[in-house]
């Protein structure tokens, strides 16, 4: 908690001052342009990724970037997607995965998880990822076939639909590698592009 009560400090003092105009817009007006599904990973840090600014985007961080399909029964993903898409307008929708994510090793690896009942509920949601990845124990492959099994979870919510019909969002499925900083673009599936992943940066 120290470190946490100095790097508040720190903000106050550093930062917040040079971008004190930018915060005062902020205060007043909120309109990301993105929505940013990332992993709940400490490593993955989606502003720090993208070089965005407070205010850029609107972020939802789950275990293994999983994005529920729509059911009727709401929860706090698709209440954060739905809100992204109708009251904020974003324009673009990022699933983000990375390398040696620890809810795809889990089920890559079949970890036993009897003793977290919860996350292995939770990873039920990658169950058409497993079933995409042919070979056992492949932890890259599992990590890319979840980000298209997640792109394909979030066209189900009612409200990406529409937007996605309308011509008005794009989505777009990405693989951070933490040890290199380098960011793929892995297409959906069922995508005329490319079937192999290419670098966004080196």
């Amino acid at each position: 908690m120290q470190d946490l009560a100095e790097g508040v400090a720190r903000f106050q003092r550093d930062v917040f001052p040079a971008k004190a105009e930018l915060f005062a817009r902020l205060a007043a007006h909120h309109s990301p342009h993105t929505l940013f599904i990332g992993c709940s990973d400490a490593r993955v840090v989606p502003e720090l990724i993208t070089g965005t600014e407070p205010g850029d985007l609107f972020v939802i961080r789950t275990a293994g970037n999983l994005v529920p399909a729509y059911t009727p029964v709401a929860d706090g993903v698709a209440a954060s997607v739905e809100y992204a898409v109708t009251a904020l307008g974003v324009r673009d929708i990022v699933v983000c995965g990375h390398s040696a994510c620890g809810a795809m090793t889990a089920l890559a690896e079949g970890h036993d998880l009897s003793g977290a009942p919860a996350v292995a509920t939770w990873l039920r949601h990658a169950d058409a990822s497993r079933a995409r990845t042919t070979a056992t124990g492949d932890v890259p492959a599992l990590v890319r076939e979840n980000v298209r099994a997640q792109l394909a979870n979030l066209a189900t919510h009612p409200s990406v639909a529409r937007a996605l019909a309308e011509r008005q969002v794009t989505l777009y499925g990405w693989v951070f590698d933490i040890a290199t900083g380098h960011v793929e673009n892995v297409p959906a599936a069922g995508s005329t592009g490319s079937a192999d992943s290419s670098a966004l940066a080196a």
